[in-house]
């Protein structure tokens, strides 16, 4: 049979004396790194969402920015392209007076030269045909 006697309380004593001790020693300690840790990765993982939505705006920010940027780019292009399209006309067309005028230059010399050409072939034309008409009738017309 188990005889209850003083060495059983003191026993008790003795494991509620050591529980606390290692509570203390032991329990405690790990239990604060535990929540230290639990509160360091839980700021962590704010940080990294906060971090995410950040960078994730920023994207958005530069895709719209790189978008406005082609845009106006673009409609610039456009503008050179149409200020571009009125020179060449303007050049063209210039171009083009130019050359009408030198042609119209150029006929009316032409047509000056043709004019002087057939005067003297028309004064020349009387000679020949004077000598012509000698050779043929034989005597002086």
């Amino acid at each position: 049979m188990v005889n209850i006697n003083g060495s059983l309380l003191i026993q008790i004593v003795n494991f509620i004396f050591l529980i606390w001790v290692l509570n203390v020693v032991l329990y405690k300690p790990i239990r604060s790194v535990l929540i230290q840790r639990r509160e360091k990765v839980a700021g962590l993982n704010d940080k990294i969402e906060f971090l995410l939505r950040d960078a994730k705006e920023k994207d958005d920010a530069f895709s719209s920015g790189l978008k406005e940027a082609r845009e106006n780019g673009l409609r610039e292009k456009e503008a050179l392209l149409q200020v571009a399209e009125e020179e060449e006309k303007k050049i063209i067309e210039k171009i083009n007076k130019k050359a009408q005028a030198d042609m119209a230059e150029i006929r009316e010399k032409i047509a000056k030269d043709a004019e002087e050409v057939r005067k003297s072939l028309q004064q020349e034309l009387d000679v020949f045909a004077n000598a012509i008409g000698q050779k043929i009738l034989g005597r002086a017309v």
